[in-house]
């Protein structure tokens, strides 16, 4: 791996660590402060909002310039939006902001490995990535947890600055003061990024020029035999995980009587899982055998299901861990996939923004759902169980789809599957 991959790496786990600590805070946030039910569970869509409105728009910006620059950008907005946070925003409309600095950091992210690194090292880089994603993430929602738990946030409330009213006064405002911090420095580590040496391609002076652009775009990986496959999978998988991450702390409170704190950690649990089962899939995973791994997608839609089963800890922790192992082993070979017809055919980060798009359309449609259900009284159990229905029915769907596409089309699928084996081997 180049040095410049491991600069990436650093400012990914910088990044993502506050991003799932920050998660945590708002939910304690609210809570403290009285918010109903449904608004701790919109925190997922409104994440998301920015993502799917600015989809045509940050792919272009993000060829357009160095993607350190780009990265650099978006860290300070969020860092913006944790600010809103602390001084009296509602956290739903911060937290959106926040997403908003997500949505432009993504496609530099993902787009910087297909300017740096070749096809042949895309999975083992992704798995690296992705491994690395999730140790922040596990990372990240402790953090967040002990943040707000009394032992840590007595301590941070007691700091006091001489002549300084900080208005910092609850564990949760300590806890993203904190976080303002890790994001800082995240985008410092994004100044260090080396230029990849790639031409940029200008922003059109007409910014609405972009939406055919990016409709051209959708429609071209949609149409494409392994692209509609791969994204499929993978917009099903995030929306679903995307939102799981609320549904383990609903459904910790509700089967173990746990607090924020404590549920934080069984989240770090489906993490744990989810960084094996990535680290094993960049090993042992090629370009053209990524389409193997969809019946892990529907076995995953069934074991959501029988969470609804568990009342021990001692049997919910290696649940959690499988579940997250087998999302693990389906998404980094499917993610890459996905990559290098997406850089084939239209560049890293016009392919990275239709992904996100369709990603996040499917994380704000289930998470809108999941609130909505939440507000007119549906249990965190009966959620469960809807959302392991359609994860593993749309998961056999896309199987047959697949299949489908192998029969009818054959020698264009084989030809497709080729381009990848080549790629993987140079």
């Amino acid at each position: 791996m180049k040095r410049g991959f491991f600069t990436i790496m650093s400012a990914q786990f910088f990044s993502s660590l506050a991003d799932n600590a920050i998660f945590i805070a708002a939910i304690e946030l609210l809570r403290a402060g009285g918010a109903p039910d449904w608004q701790r569970a919109a925190l997922v869509p409104m994440f998301a909002l920015f993502y799917v409105i600015l989809a045509p728009f940050v792919g272009a910006f993000a060829d357009a310039l160095p993607k350190g620059k780009v990265m650099f950008v978006s860290n300070a907005i969020k860092v913006i939006g944790c600010l809103m946070m602390l001084f009296g925003s509602h956290p739903l409309m911060a937290y959106a902001i926040v997403g908003l600095g997500a949505a432009a950091y993504s496609p530099a992210k993902y787009g910087i490995l297909t300017e740096l690194l070749p096809p042949s090292q895309l999975v083992k880089a992704n798995g690296w990535i992705e491994g690395l994603t999730i140790g922040s993430i596990i990372l990240g929602v402790l953090l967040g947890g002990q943040l707000v738990g009394h032992a840590i946030s007595d301590r941070l409330l007691s700091i006091d600055l001489p002549f300084v009213d900080t208005g910092i006064d609850t564990p949760a405002e300590g806890a993203i003061a904190v976080l303002v911090v890790i994001y800082a420095i995240a985008a410092w580590i994004n100044t260090r990024i080396p230029d990849t040496g790639v031409p940029m391609r200008p922003m059109p002076k007409n910014t609405l020029a972009l939406l055919p652009d990016f409709w051209r775009c959708n429609s071209r990986l949609w149409n494409d035999r392994l692209g509609q496959i791969s994204l499929s999978t993978t917009t099903l998988f995030w929306g679903v995980s995307g939102n799981l991450r609320y549904i383990v702390l609903a459904w910790a409170a509700a089967a173990l009587g746990y607090s924020t704190t404590q549920a934080s950690s069984l989240v770090g649990v489906v993490a744990i899982g989810t960084a094996v089962g990535a680290v094993i899939a960049s090993l042992r995973m090629k370009l053209d055998m990524a389409t193997r791994v969809m019946p892990l997608g529907i076995a995953m839609g069934l074991l959501v299901i029988g969470m609804n089963f568990i009342d021990s800890v001692w049997v919910a922790a290696p649940f959690l861990i499988l579940l997250g192992g087998l999302g693990g082993f389906l998404v980094v070979p499917m993610n890459a996939l996905l990559q290098h017809r997406g850089h084939n055919l239209m560049g890293a980060g016009r392919s990275i923004a239709v992904q996100n798009f369709n990603e996040q359309a499917c994380i704000l449609g289930l998470g809108a759902f999941y609130s909505l259900s939440t507000g007119l009284g549906l249990s965190a159990f009966a959620a469960i169980t809807a959302f392991g229905v359609v994860v593993a029915g749309f998961m056999f769907v896309i199987q047959r789809w697949h299949q489908h596409n192998c029969r009818v089309h054959t020698d264009e699928v084989e030809h497709l599957l080729e381009i990848a084996r080549n790629d993987h081997t140079h």
